[in-house]
C-alpha cells in the first residue's frame, strides 16, 4: 500500500479547535480517518516553524486524494500530501534502463 506523508498548519479555526480538544485527539481522529478509508496512521509528530504537524500513512492512493481534496476544502488547515518512495522502490527505479530516447533539442 502506498505511504504518504501530510503535513499542515492550522487556521485561526483550526486551532481554536486544537485548543479545545488538545493534541492527543486530534492523533485518535487521524488513526480513525485512516482505519476507515482501509489504512493505517504510522506516525503522527506536532512540530514548530514552517508546518503544525506531520503525519506518515498508509493509504490507498485512491482515498489519498479524497483526502486530501476534503481536508483542503474544510477550512480548519491547510496541507501538504507527499508520496513517500522505498528504498526499494527507488532502488529499482534507479537500475532500471528506460529505452532509447531522443530528448528536445538532442
Amino acid at each position: 500500500m502506498p505511504k504518504y506523508m501530510y503535513s499542515g498548519n492550522y487556521t485561526r479555526e483550526g486551532a481554536s479547535g486544537l485548543l479545545q480538544e488538545g493534541g492527543k485527539a486530534r492523533k485518535e481522529e487521524a488513526e480513525r480517518i485512516m482505519e476507515a478509508m482501509g489504512g493505517s496512521l504510522e506516525a503522527y509528530y506536532w512540530s514548530y516553524g514552517e508546518m503544525d504537524f506531520f503525519m506518515i500513512v498508509d493509504i490507498p492512493e485512491s482515498m489519498a486524494v479524497k483526502f486530501s481534496l476534503h481536508i483542503g476544502a474544510s477550512g480548519v488547515f491547510n496541507g501538504k500530501l507527499t508520496p513517500l518512495i522505498t528504498v526499494d522502490d527507488m532502488e529499482n527505479a534507479t537500475s532500471t534502463d528506460l529505452p532509447s530516447m531522443r530528448l528536445p533539442g538532442q
